[in-house]
């Protein structure tokens, strides 16, 4: 077993992701507890997560320097090497020092001068993604550099004595070039992790459904999204007629969303759906609302609440099941130490009074997990490889107050992307892409007289597990032809953009 010191990373679950995907057992324990634990299930390896914290401010996550002493392998990732070598004699600055210590965000290259231990990979120079303010200026002593990139000359180090690592991008990032490799050779070749294959078991969720509910009902909140058609057909096995999937329609989804859902709830599960038409609802609590956070939470409260009122018409309806998946967590504050980006619909806002408990079967798996999981119970292909659409729908992808007329825009402008992108047999590649209103104005000249109106963004980009992901490199003629027809058939907008920003920094979604 490898044991992760959780210090707030949001990709701190993906180090136990990518391990599990190899057959490696892991622990995730809080900084203030790690001493304790590790003591207690002796680990055969310890990995120090990043986090959104700095080593040097009073008050930040730490470990006792006792773990050091144990005899066991470490890899500090990010926040965990910048601690490891505080805690070791070395020095950590912020970006604004005489050193000349730089942040750094997004995809960068490395270079090991020393490809030895955890750093014999199949290539010297490759990509790692980055995303830290802070930054190694001196080594501990007995350790020495193995890697840099252009702006940070201890990227990457080793005491190969003690079997301590220290590296400052992130290996469990998808888009880090042979971060699976690294990650490979930490735990089997320095710690010597017994494997143990990775299975998904649909069958196992279901009996512990069953198990859960007993013979309560469960009303199961739907959107014809990959995630919850997922989790109301494993909850649809598990329990039968007691399963009672609910759609809001709160016309912030795609039109095509309400026959989806009708199909997979009617025709697959044979589930008595109940459709409820909140669309006059939704428009009207968000009338007047520009901040994206205020946004979010106004939706998440009002999808309680609509909830709520939906239990009290059925006998025995004890729990309310959602989609979560545990990118919704992580970026919700999933853990002790971590700095929250946004609420989420499914985890936010939950009132204290809530009369039923919640049900979230895949609220520990990723996207990809979820896919899977849907393929080996039985879902087609076309439900389990749709593209992710957010819970707060087109709220989140209009920059600004929703209004009946933007969200028509954006509705028009979102179904061009995706025609496009398809006849271009480009749709299936891409994890996402979808329009978003900016919010922000321009000139433009339409019949020779001069106009002001909104910018629209294109947004397609490259991902298996939401957490960090690529633009996607769309080709030029296909660009043009969707900024052309969206200045033509998307009334008052002025002119097109293509949003070229990875995660980290940024987010999926603008708001």
């Amino acid at each position: 077993m490898i044991i992760v010191v959780d210090f707030g990373s949001q990709t701190a679950h993906l180090i136990g992701r990518r391990l599990r995907q190899i057959g490696v057992a892991v622990s995730y324990v809080n900084p203030e507890d790690a001493l304790r634990d590790i003591e207690d299930k002796q680990p055969k390896g310890i990995i120090l997560s990043g986090g959104p914290a700095f080593v040097n401010v009073e008050g930040s996550p730490t470990v006792s320097k006792k773990i050091f002493d144990l005899g066991i392998p470490i890899l500090g990732i990010c926040y965990g090497w910048q601690l490891m070598a505080k805690l070791l004699d070395g020095r950590v600055e912020g970006a604004k020092t005489p050193e000349g210590a730089r942040k750094e965000f997004g995809p960068q290259t490395l270079h090991v001068t020393h490809p030895t231990g955890i750093f014999s990979l199949p290539e010297k120079t490759f990509s790692v993604i980055v995303s830290h303010g802070d930054t190694v200026t001196k080594l501990p002593p007995g350790f020495e550099n193995i890697g840099s990139t252009p702006r940070v000359k201890f990227t990457a180090a080793q005491n190969e004595k003690k079997k301590m690592y220290g590296i400052q991008f992130h290996p469990e990032a998808d888009h880090t070039q042979y971060g699976l490799e690294l990650l490979k050779n930490f735990a089997i070749g320095v710690c010597h992790e017994t494997l143990v294959p990775l299975a998904l078991d649909p069958d196992s969720i279901i009996t512990s459904i069953q198990q859960t509910v007993g013979n309560k009902k469960v009303i199961c909140a739907v959107s014809g999204g990959v995630d919850s058609t997922v989790t109301a057909f494993l909850i649809g096995k598990a329990i039968g007629k007691s399963l009672i999937p609910v759609y809001v329609d709160s016309g912030l989804m795609r039109p095509e969303t309400d026959t989806r859902v009708k199909y997979i709830f009617t025709k697959l599960i044979h589930a008595n759906l109940v459709i409820i038409d909140a669309r006059k609802r939704y428009l009207a609590a968000l009338k007047g609302i520009i901040d994206p956070e205020e946004k979010r939470k106004t939706i998440g409260k009002l999808y309680i609440d609509i909830f709520s009122e939906e239990a009290k018409k059925h006998t025995n309806a004890i729990f309310l099941a959602q989609g979560t998946i545990y990118s919704d967590v992580i970026e919700s504050k999933g853990s002790k130490h971590a700095s929250k980006i946004k609420s989420h619909h499914n985890v936010g806002g939950l009132p204290e009074e809530l009369n039923f408990q919640l049900l979230e079967p895949m609220r520990n798996y990723y996207k990809d997990e979820v896919r899977e999981l849907g393929r080996l119970a039985g879902l087609s292909e076309d439900i389990v490889t749709q593209q992710p659409f957010p819970g707060p729908g087109y709220a989140v992808r209009i920059r600004g107050e929703v209004t009946e007329e933007r969200l028509k825009q954006v509705n028009i402008a979102d179904k061009i992307v995706i025609e496009e992108m398809k006849q271009a047999n480009l749709y299936d590649k891409v994890f996402q892409c979808f329009a978003i209103m900016t919010g922000a104005y321009s000139t433009a000249v339409k019949g020779d007289e001069r106009t002001f109106a909104e910018v629209i963004a294109i947004r397609a980009y490259e991902s298996k597990d939401i957490m960090t992901s690529r633009w996607a490199h769309i080709p030029y003629d296909v660009l043009g032809k969707m900024s052309s027809r969206i200045v033509n058939e998307v009334p008052n907008i002025s002119r097109v953009v293509y949003d070229i920003t990875t995660k980290p920094p940024a987010t999926m979604e603008w708001e």
